[in-house]
């Protein structure tokens, strides 16, 4: 018996169909459902081109950063929690598990037939699959520098 897992790993393909719509992988729909999530919560990312997916766990957490950052309650508002909630809609799944993006995600993300799933965790993030690839490459060239880096200064130690 496996267990329940409500957090999202792992890559997958998929494609945009001609109404808009994904499917969203059924790993990713099986923790969706574990955080009793109907749908998936899904916004523009406001620091690249993707999409960010999630379910209700990490809604719980940008609402309690906001009600950290309470103005009724504290001095500072977090801008970046506030509009990642303003950007941040419900999107109902389908008997199939398809959701139908909304045309400026569709845009934003620039996709166009073939998307990437990746999971991080929380979150989930939906790009295009030529943008995913190329973010991959450039993440790959920077872990390898810094552990190069971090195995060189365990070198200059003696360790």
């Amino acid at each position: 018996m496996s267990a329940v897992v409500n957090f999202f790993t792992s890559t997958f393909s998929g494609t945009l169909d001609a109404k808009g719509r994904v499917c969203i992988p059924a790993e990713y729909r099986s923790a969706l459902t574990a955080q009793h999530t109907d749908g998936v919560y899904l916004r523009r990312n406001h620091l690249n081109s993707s999409l960010e997916g999630f379910g209700d766990l990490r809604m719980q957490q940008l609402l309690a950063a906001q009600a950290v950052q309470d103005p009724v309650f504290g001095t500072d508002t977090d801008d970046t929690v506030r509009l990642m909630l303003r950007m941040t809609q419900l999107l109902p799944r389908d008997e199939n598990g398809r959701v139908r993006l909304p045309d400026s995600y569709i845009e934003h993300a620039g996709l166009k037939d073939r998307v990437t799933f990746a999971g991080e965790g929380a979150s989930f993030y939906i790009w295009s699959t030529e943008a995913f690839e190329a973010m991959e490459d450039e993440d790959l060239k920077r872990a390898r520098a810094a552990h190069a880096a971090r195995r060189a200064a365990r070198m200059g130690d003696g360790t």
